[in-house]
């Protein structure tokens, strides 16, 4: 399984950059993160129960904490603190990252929501 051995929150870019003990790099925009909660209020109790995230372009992370040697802990600004990403999770996020990305977009889409550039007029 692997580590991370970096992992930089960059607050203005918004981005999560994570370096892995394997070498993998990656960097997850929080928008990204918070839409892909593990968390059951993102993905619900079981297969086909998740529930699609809106209007999140603009979110943020406040806190990051340890849990335990094998995950984080993620504080989004909007309140949302309740997933824990483990480190093979967050590898996953960032070796998947294109195709889960258009997934979601994918599913805004068909929900009828568009989704807006931070800064865009609502």
């Amino acid at each position: 399984m692997p580590r991370p051995s970096e992992i930089k929150l960059h607050q203005k870019s918004r981005v999560l950059e994570l370096h892995f003990d394997d070498g993998f790099q990656c960097n997850l925009p929080c928008e990204y993160l918070r839409v892909h909660s593990p968390s059951a209020e993102v993905q619900g109790h079981g297969p086909g129960q998740e529930k699609l995230q809106i209007g999140k372009e603009s979110v943020g992370i406040e806190n990051i904490t340890p849990s335990g040697n094998y995950a984080i802990k993620i504080a989004f600004d909007d309140g949302h603190d309740s997933g824990i990403f483990t480190w093979t999770y967050l590898h996953e996020l960032g070796t998947q990252y294109d195709s889960k990305w258009r997934d979601y977009l994918a599913r805004l889409e068909a929900a009828g929501h568009q989704r807006k550039e931070p800064g865009d007029a609502p």
